[in-house]
């Protein structure tokens, strides 16, 4: 029943998603789209590049951090610690793309930091919330079964955590596409060349471009996130 539901929920917005394309293209038509094809394409990558640095760098980090949160002698004081991963939620992300351009200087490598940073609290407090609200007498199961903490982590609490973790995926995931086009502010290539020249401008057709670019790139993400998610449940993973 639940597979059931997540499909429909998919299509629907998959379907919706194809139909706002359509919609964009025939409205524009094609001369526009011949006009910005290559900028498509070439901005399309440059997003993608920096979502993609980026939250590597996220899940490298906050993925190991959330399990070392998570372990008894760091629970309580777990936290605390979080408003150190909070820090790129806490100051607007304008500041935070300014903070960034100071320290590393302009182009992509502050955009990547300033992401980083953007992103880092979601997968960080869903690894912790996922591994610590599992059941105790899963744990203590899994721990008469003589499984070692290493196994028990990898066999039993991570797959059981799968769901809330890639939740937060999700989120960051959502936070990092949305701020990525700020970057074009510190000289790195994003949909944001379209579309803060567009608003400048006045050109309503680049502005809509680079919206719809980067709500697509959101779109297509979160459902491939959902349908690793779904691959995992349906393979005994999650």
């Amino acid at each position: 029943m639940h597979k059931r539901a997540f499909g429909k929920r998919s299509m629907f917005w998959l379907t919706l998603a194809a139909l706002a394309a359509a919609g964009l293209y025939y409205g524009l038509g094609p001369a526009v789209w011949a006009e910005y094809r290559e900028d498509l394409v070439y901005l399309g990558r440059q997003h993608l590049y920096l979502v993609g640095v980026s939250m590597a760098l996220v899940l490298a980090v906050g993925l190991p951090c959330g399990v070392l949160l998570s372990r008894p002698r760091l629970r309580r004081s777990a936290e605390s610690w979080m408003q150190v991963f909070n820090i790129g939620n806490t100051l607007p992300p304008m500041a935070v793309l300014a903070l960034a351009m100071v320290v590393v200087g302009i182009g992509d490598a502050p955009a990547i930091v300033a992401l980083f940073l953007a992103s880092l609290l979601p997968i960080v407090r869903n690894t912790y919330a996922g591994l610590a609200g599992l059941p105790p007498a899963m744990l203590e199961a899994a721990d008469a079964l003589g499984m070692t903490p290493r196994q028990r982590l990898w066999k039993v609490e991570l797959p059981n955590a799968l769901p809330v973790i890639l939740s937060g995926v999700r989120v960051a995931l959502a936070l990092n596409v949305g701020t990525a086009p700020l970057a074009f502010l510190i000289g790195a290539s994003s949909y944001g060349e379209l579309i803060f020249p567009g608003i400048y401008l006045n050109n309503h057709t680049a502005l809509l471009l680079g919206a719809g670019g980067t709500a697509l790139i959101a779109l297509a993400l979160d459902q491939l996130v959902a349908a690793a998610g779904r691959l995992a449940a349906a393979r005994g993973i999650a």
